[in-house]
């Protein structure tokens, strides 16, 4: 298991931090020291967490804030907040997300709700973020992609999915692959700029959450009888948690991860095993197009860096 190098002194910010990935990133992290703000739609479902996190670490420095990546005033509000505590932010963790919704949906500002929670809503919270970050010593943002993101495109036509006939699977490879090019665009303008933080991202392979299961309003309900027959005679090989969270704690924390390094499980094809460097699909390595995406976003968000 990767042992979560000392965090102590650091403040760092996980989203999704109530379940799955983002509990078990929030944990490993306190327990390493850090403080760690647990960023939650939720706030009952994260203190919840908190108190089951306490009962192992004691000591450990955790506080729950509200936030709903599906909710533009929500993002601002929370790095509001954030941003007038005044604390310098070492580490950002975007691993909040949603899938397999029944129908097309759409957030409170009206995008398609994959696209707007899996990647605008972290693009939004990164960029208004990005004070703090750069008044730590080493900041970090890591973004939680997928494998699937090596079937998704950009349609710069149609990114809300309005005019073409709705396919939640590639919807969700769309947004997945535009955090893909978020992480590659942002290390490419600290690079520019001189900034010393580091853009990585990492996958979680097939990992067994409730992620599989999202539903209307980014809730959790009951899956549908399709996909909970599908998890239970799915032969393809799974891991729990714990494993699966790996690959996002070694992009977050380790000192051997290299700007724009993806990382994801290594055997399997990428669903299970040890972390490695994982294969980044083309279409999020074109410059052009990921400086096009990040224009489009911050238009789409009114979120921009200065």
């Amino acid at each position: 298991m990767y042992t979560v190098p000392d965090q102590t002194g650091k403040l760092v910010v996980v989203t999704g931090a109530n379940s799955g990935t983002g509990k078990e990133a929030v944990r490993r992290l306190a327990a390493a020291g850090a403080r760690v703000v647990m960023a939650v739609r939720t706030p009952a479902k994260g203190e919840r967490a908190r108190d089951e996190i306490l009962a192992r670490h004691p000591h450990a420095q955790l506080e729950v804030r509200r936030l709903d990546l599906a909710d533009l005033a929500s993002v601002a509000a929370f790095a509001d907040r954030l941003t007038a505590d005044g604390v310098p932010l070492d580490l950002l963790v975007n691993n909040a997300g949603v899938m397999a919704v029944p129908t097309r949906m759409t957030t409170a500002d009206g995008f398609e709700l994959q696209f707007g929670s899996n990647y605008l809503g972290p693009f939004a919270l990164t960029v208004r973020l990005l004070p703090l970050l750069l008044a730590a010593p080493a900041p970090r943002v890591t973004t939680m992609s997928s494998g699937v993101a090596n079937f998704g495109r950009i349609d710069f036509e149609d990114l809300q999915w309005e005019r073409r006939r709705y396919r939640a699977g590639l919807a969700y490879a769309q947004s997945k692959l535009a955090d893909l090019m978020l992480t590659q665009h942002l290390a490419v303008l600290a690079a520019q700029r001189g900034w010393n933080l580091l853009s990585t991202a990492a996958h979680p392979g097939y990992t067994r959450t409730n992620l599989q299961t999202a539903g209307p309003n980014l809730g959790r309900p009951a899956p549908s009888r399709r996909i909970s027959f599908f998890l239970r005679v799915n032969p393809l090989p799974s891991q729990a948690v714990e494993p699966g969270t790996e690959p996002l704690l070694h992009a977050a924390t380790s000192p051997d991860v290299t700007p724009a390094g993806y990382y994801g499980p290594s055997r399997w094809f990428g669903l299970v095993g040890p972390t490695t460097t994982a294969t980044i699909t083309r279409r999020a390595l074109n410059p052009t197009v990921n400086a096009q995406l990040w224009a489009r976003s911050e238009q789409l968000t009114d979120a921009s860096v200065r």
